[in-house]
């Protein structure tokens, strides 16, 4: 992992995907719903307003930022925690309903981590409940605040 301060305005290009210069950098741990024509037969896309979902990654990404890249996904854009003005992009988006989580894009627990606290998200649903399983049996997830992400 990397953590690089970056130099660039950040271009949003849809709810959970930035542009700085020709890098595209996806957000991790959360998926955002598709811009129109580009959710894929077959796939379960997340709910809500692509328009306001990117609008507001936008407004967020205003400032100097901060980014951690984790890996590549499979169209070679740098997965990554980001953050401006020290707000962790990924929650924020969360948190004002404009992505939901995604614990299996989310494999180190950067996002979210697992306790008692019972989830209480709008962008949860029924095919997407916000809840991960363990052997010794249930928990929920909790976000924490985007402030509180180190």
């Amino acid at each position: 992992m990397s953590i690089v301060a970056l130099t660039c305005a950040l271009i949003a290009i849809d709810g959970d995907t930035l542009r700085c210069g020709s890098e595209r950098i996806r957000l991790l741990g959360i998926d955002a719903p598709e811009m129109p024509g580009h959710c894929q037969e077959g796939r379960n896309c997340a709910p809500g307003d692509p328009v306001a979902s990117k609008n507001a990654l936008s407004e967020r990404a205003k400032g100097p930022a901060t980014i951690e890249r984790i890996g590549r996904d499979h169209y070679d854009r740098t997965l990554a925690r980001v953050r401006v003005n020290g707000i962790d992009l990924s929650c924020a988006q969360i948190q004002s309903g404009h992505a939901i989580y995604r614990p299996d894009w989310d494999q180190f627990a950067f996002i979210a981590t697992d306790d008692v606290t019972p989830a209480f998200h709008p962008a949860a649903t029924r095919d997407r409940p916000l809840l991960s399983r363990r052997s010794a049996g249930e928990a929920t997830v909790r976000f924490k605040p985007a402030q509180e992400r180190g």
